[in-house]
């Protein structure tokens, strides 16, 4: 029933791109524009991604991310979660598979949610076009405090959600 209501709104989200461009309905004609370019730039980075996710799925063991991702890595955890995040490379649509990678493979709640909490705000590129136009001041006071409640946040929610025997499934 989801599977049909799924190709339902496709379909009618097409119809819609169609029948704009027929009509010159121009709000339409702008979205489908973006969708567009939205979905040529996905295209350009996920292959990739998808590759070295791949390949991290293969080439890391599991020892490994338990070590340095898992419940006995204490603040090296976090560590290597925020050094990891600030490495990858097309935001969280490239993120979220690696931080289910990273849980399958035998990391924490709380380092998993301060990787995909430091991949949207600590990306090296990111960081230094902030810093030439707003200041290294104002990007290292901004990187401290998001960090930290980050590393908080991830915290909290990893204790919320063992205490209500929440687990996530494990697909594969």
């Amino acid at each position: 029933m989801k599977k049909n209501i799924n190709i339902v709104i496709i379909i009618l989200f097409l119809v819609f791109l169609f029948s704009s461009f027929i009509l010159n309905f121009t709000p339409g004609i702008k979205i489908g524009e973006n969708f567009l370019s939205f979905a040529i730039s996905m295209l350009k980075v996920l292959p990739a991604a998808f590759l070295l996710i791949g390949l991290f799925e293969v080439w890391v063991e599991r020892k490994t991310i338990e070590d340095n991702f898992g419940h006995k890595s204490g603040l090296k955890g976090y560590f290597w979660a925020i050094i990891l995040a600030s490495t990858t490379v097309g935001g969280t649509y490239v993120a979220f598979p690696v931080a289910y990678s990273l849980y399958y493979k035998g990391a924490k709640y709380s380092t998993m949610f301060t990787y995909l909490g430091a991949a949207a705000l600590v990306r090296i590129p990111m960081i230094l076009f902030e810093a030439s136009f707003i200041g290294i001041k104002f990007s290292l006071i901004r990187l401290l405090s998001s960090l930290t409640l980050i590393i908080l946040t991830s915290i909290w929610f990893e204790k919320f959600l063992q205490k209500r025997d929440i687990i996530i499934k494990k697909v594969k």
